[in-house]
């Protein structure tokens, strides 16, 4: 079988699987019963000064789709509202009992030195493996200069997190807000500061709902709602992205990444790793369905690697990064077109529908005997897949044309007037 053992800024785990900080980690019972159910780590939920933060009730929103609960969270909840000697006596007991697990710590505290050397000096004796710096909740904390207000503005990351570097010896994770233009500024400047590793990504600003009884966000609180952090597999693809943006950058290069967003199942993580994560943090998916789905997240990971032929995970971390380009760079002459399965096809008209009204009228539409036949017109079709994507039975392929062609980028095209 494949090893998924996993080792990242030196923090080692028996498989890549962690929880994020968020509610599931808020506490001993529920990190115990996470690693006895195989998760291979844990972020534990954001420490910060005594006295505690208030927290709100209600706390979560949610996006659904037709058979799919939860597909975009949101919650409005703040950091641990636990007492802080509690909690590291708490990370005190799990590490020891659990010295095979990853257990990395997160902080956010006022943005000045003395904050961050203090907590960090608490956090060191617990023997936790290492700290992630919280530079990315939206809500409540960066209202009071905490958290994305942070991790917005990339000359305070690098000066936090260069001041973290010089007061510990732990590893240091920075865990960076999806809430900015171009996520390289941000990661460029947690590298200079001499982070060891990246998290990304933290939650993204978000209203999920309007109560239009009440008529306040959801979720309500004493008739009044606000802004919360979205999170969940609707979020996936934001977070791939953004992912991929600095595993193949020049100025990052090297960086270790642990990848969050929307991860619900094994492939979602090897999507990730694909693309430059050496670790994987889940925290909507265990919140919805509980800790045993790490074993399915497992045993598929074992599986496709085994399939694959990939005996350890450094095998295909980053597999991907080469192929992913600009937009400048594909290949314009490359040509694809529809096919459709006849004997697969259930003639729900799907396909003539999306592609007669919005794209290309390149799908016929013959009615026999009641019995309706939909065929691809392959001089009209572009190879969009608008088709494809709309079929509910997977019964359409996308078939790659022998042109004959050499590849044109747009950066070598003759209509490219910057070219010349």
């Amino acid at each position: 079988m494949a090893d998924l053992s996993c080792r990242i800024a030196g923090v080692k785990s028996p498989n890549p699987f962690w929880l994020a900080s968020a509610p599931p980690t808020d506490k001993k019972y529920n990190v115990e019963r996470a690693f006895k159910a195989g998760w291979g780590g844990v972020v534990w939920k954001t420490l910060g000064e005594d006295p505690p933060v208030v927290n709100v009730s209600s706390r979560y929103g949610a996006m659904e789709l037709p058979g799919q609960k939860m597909m975009g969270f949101n919650n409005i909840e703040l950091i641990t509202d636990r007492p802080l000697e509690l909690n590291l006596q708490e990370i005190t007991e799990v590490k020891k009992a659990w010295p095979d697990r990853a257990v990395i710590v997160s902080l956010m505290v006022p943005c000045n030195e003395e904050s961050w050397k203090k907590i960090l000096k608490r956090v060191e004796v617990t023997g936790a493996d290492g700290v992630e710096l919280n530079f990315g909740c939206p809500h409540g904390m960066s209202e009071r200069g905490m958290g994305s207000a942070v991790g917005q503005v990339p000359e305070y990351i690098e000066m936090v997190t260069r001041w973290c570097k010089a007061h510990t010896r732990m590893p240091v994770f920075v865990k960076l807000t999806p809430n900015i233009t171009d996520i390289r500024g941000p990661a460029r400047a947690a590298k200079a500061g001499g982070a060891d590793a990246v998290s990304l990504i933290n939650t993204i600003n978000s209203i999920t709902s309007v109560d239009l009884d009440v008529m306040a966000p959801r979720p309500v609180v004493g008739g009044k709602g606000t802004h919360g952090g979205y999170c969940g597999p609707a979020v996936k693809p934001i977070a791939l992205n953004m992912v991929a943006e600095i595993g193949r950058d020049p100025q990052t290069t090297g960086i270790p990444i642990s990848g969050i967003g929307g991860i619900s199942d094994w492939r979602d993580a090897a999507e990730f790793m694909a693309l430059g994560s050496t670790s994987v943090q889940v925290c909507t998916a265990a919140m919805h369905y509980g800790f045993k789905i790490v074993s399915d997240m497992t045993d598929g990971l074992n599986n496709w690697m085994d399939l694959k032929g990939y005996r350890r995970l450094e095998d295909f971390v980053g597999k991907a990064i080469p192929n992913v380009v600009n937009w400048n760079q594909l290949d314009l002459n490359f040509k694809t077109i529809a096919h459709i399965e006849q004997d697969q096809c259930i003639q729900c008209g799907l396909c003539y529908i999306a592609c007669e009204d919005t794209s290309h009228q390149a799908i016929s539409h013959d009615k026999k005997m009641g019995v309706s036949k939909y065929e691809v017109i392959d001089k009209e079709c572009v190879g969009c897949n608008l088709c494809q994507l709309a079929c509910p039975v997977d019964c359409i392929t996308m078939i790659p044309q022998k042109t004959g062609l050499p590849y044109l980028p747009w950066t070598q095209h003759p209509n490219n007037v910057m070219r010349k």
